[in-house]
């Protein structure tokens, strides 16, 4: 018997696992990550207590993960999305920003933001399937950067 994907909100606990999982995707598309532009990372729960984290837990592991921050009265923007490599495409990524869109619509927020690295074109991608737009693409401090949107 093999365990279903739990959805569930972020836990102190979890801390460890979340920052290693966002961490070790950055590394996939960087190379390297210099830990000294990820601060945010040291302590999620306190970096994004204004927002909603939610991990995707299989067993003991955390396979993914995603948060929702405001962004003003009338928007919300993704942040630190992450999956575990061996489970992308299997529709996790798709439930979190699911669940991430039911709670910024709990907030009556009109849209949702998001932005990736433009050359991460599999991220791109996927933004576009899950119903996003882009918005622009802009010189961004480490490259061109690609910006969504979803309405409400």
């Amino acid at each position: 018997m093999h365990e279903e994907p739990l959805l569930r909100d972020f836990e102190p606990r979890d801390q460890a696992r979340v920052r290693r999982l966002v961490v070790d995707g950055l590394g996939e598309h960087w190379g390297v990550v210099d830990e000294s532009l990820n601060p945010d990372l040291v302590d999620i729960a306190s970096s994004y207590a204004h927002g909603r984290t939610v991990v995707v837990a299989l067993g003991a592991d955390i396979v993914g993960t995603g948060t929702l921050v405001p962004r003003g009265t009338s928007s919300a923007e993704i942040v630190r999305m992450s999956i575990s490599p061996e489970l992308r495409r299997s529709g996790l990524g798709r439930r979190i920003v699911e669940e991430l869109l039911r709670t910024a619509r709990e907030w009556s927020v009109s849209r949702v933001i998001c932005e990736t690295s433009s050359h991460w074109t599999d991220v791109v991608a996927f933004y576009l399937a899950c119903g996003f737009e882009i918005t622009e693409e802009r010189e961004g401090d480490f490259g061109r950067d690609t910006w969504f949107e979803r309405l409400l």
